[in-house]
């Protein structure tokens, strides 16, 4: 009987439409596919998801500012999403819009049902602080100096009357999976954030604003006076997606979801309600959630709604895509804040592309091409290969990027020493002819060594840094997944990057 592949379900959060893509997102992204590739070349079966969340009122605002109906401006802005794919080198199998009549809104309905059959639905007078912001009412001890954390604005103080979700009723459970690690939360700072939280006890939430303050978003089933807090909407992607509204063979295959990505804004939709909804409505619990920092600008978090965003498709255009995926994924802790600058960008650039990785493939293959390279034992440099690949694959095991890509530049530097140790480069005229050939040899070997080291490094960028594996694969002549490898070297005309 053939062995079935293990499947690995990935997602990001879906990103906000109120504004395009900004280099916040663009992180998340790439986390995601790095995790994703890396989970295919282990040979799973992945499916990784990411999308646009576009309901609420800061999208329709937004929509009127710009004199577009909020479905002509999310198309708009959706479109700008859907082209980070190629614009950062992405490898997601699908893209869920929450304005999708046939695929998302059928499975939000069902939710919807389901919550209120269950009894956890309700209907209450509510007065509380509401943020524009979260989109989300919030408490006082949410504040500080009377303004939101997240979005530093006041709430405004809004009487309304909703539908309830139950929330409180599954606030011990939610405790018993975080501290319990069922669902594993990374990093463990933000687990005993979310433990915390939830020990203080969950309330009720609202899952409903009535219609009249709220058109552009989906109508509570069976009371059209009402639509569906965004949240309610938003988080129900992950399983509309793979088909959970006709509960789809890939749906019974891919849910529950090994790993959600997503910012420090938003743990609390996803380590506490999510898994509410997710207990009322009798399904599997996510793995793992995975949550990441800020890009911060000057010490400020990078954000649309405080207007210090940097456009990814213009750093793309200058540096390229290989360029900016190493920095974000070197330079910003996976699970901290990082500060972005254009100087930092281009330091990290020079040092670890132009003259760390690109130096060393231009001179190994610069030797090889004047060498005569027959495939030659590996086993005086196979320890120092092995011990990267165990350093890489338990960094990323462990969600952590930069140590990962630590592990592929202690590479590159073992192969710089190697060749200032070996000297293949020597023109060997004047020895004997035995000594001579001897020394030849050993040239070979080396050069054979440097080749095999690169091959392995390629390996290891794939993950990373896409489209330079690929141009390492095609110039040593050799392909990923093909081993054992015969080099055929055919060297670039033009260096992996050009130095500013």
């Amino acid at each position: 009987m053939a062995n079935k592949k293990r499947k690995f379900y990935i997602t990001t959060s879906i990103a906000y439409t109120n504004a395009p893509p900004h280099l916040g997102f663009a992180l998340e992204v790439i986390q995601a596919d790095v995790l994703a590739r890396y989970n295919r070349f282990l040979g799973k079966e992945v499916f990784f998801l990411t999308g646009t969340d576009e309901h609420g009122t800061k999208v329709a605002r937004a929509a009127k500012e710009a004199g577009k109906t909020p479905k002509e401006f999310c198309d708009e802005i959706s479109a700008r999403f859907k082209d980070l794919k190629e614009i950062l080198n992405l490898s997601n199998d699908d893209f869920i819009r929450t304005t999708d009549k046939k695929r998302h809104w059928p499975a939000v309905k069902k939710v919807w049902l389901k919550l209120k059959e269950n009894g956890d639905i309700y209907k209450k007078k509510y007065k509380g602080l509401y943020c524009s912001g979260c989109e989300a009412f919030i408490t006082k001890k949410d504040l500080k100096n009377g303004k939101c954390l997240i979005h530093q604005i006041e709430p405004k103080t809004i009487e309304e009357e909703n539908y309830f979700f139950r929330l409180s009723k599954y606030s011990e459970r939610i405790e018993k999976i975080i501290e319990k690690e069922i669902i594993k939360i990374i990093p463990e700072s933000r687990k005993n954030e979310m433990l915390n939280f939830v020990k203080q006890g969950l309330e009720d939430i609202s899952f409903s604003r009535p219609r009249k303050n709220l058109k552009w978003g989906i109508p509570v089933p069976d009371d059209n006076t009402q639509t569906i807090y965004c949240w309610a909407d938003a988080l129900t992607n992950y399983i509309s997606a793979i088909g959970y509204f006709k509960e789809t063979k890939e749906f019974k295959k891919y849910w529950p979801a090994d790993v959600h990505c997503l910012g420090k804004d938003i743990q609390k939709f996803h380590c506490a309600i999510w898994p509410g909804m997710l207990f009322s409505l009798g399904l599997a619990l996510p793995k793992t959630i995975f949550i990441h920092g800020f890009i911060t600008v000057g010490g400020q978090k990078m954000s649309k709604s405080l207007g210090n965003v940097t456009d990814p498709f213009e750093l793309v255009k200058k540096y390229g895509t290989d360029a900016l995926r190493y920095f974000l994924l070197r330079e910003i802790p996976p699970t901290e804040d990082g500060d972005f600058t254009y100087q930092k960008f281009e330091e990290r650039y020079n040092s670890d592309l132009a003259k760390g990785l690109g130096n060393l493939v231009a001179r190994v293959l610069t030797m090889a091409e004047r060498t005569k390279i027959q495939e030659y034992s590996h086993l005086a440099i196979e320890p120092e290969i092995d011990q990267s690949w165990e350093n890489y694959k338990k960094a990323l095991d462990e969600f952590k990027f930069n140590e990962a890509l630590m592990a592929i530049w202690d590479l590159i530097s073992f192969a710089d020493g190697y060749i200032e140790r070996e000297r293949p480069w020597e023109v060997i005229t004047v020895l004997p002819t035995k000594e001579k050939n001897q020394r030849t040899l050993k040239q070979r070997v080396a050069i054979s060594n440097l080749l095999f080291i690169l091959g392995n490094i390629a390996q290891m960028l794939q993950p990373f840094l896409p489209e330079t594996s690929e141009k390492i694969f095609k110039q040593l002549g050799i392909k990923f997944d093909k081993k054992p490898w015969k080099f055929k070297v055919e060297r670039a005309n033009k260096p992996l990057f050009q130095r500013i």
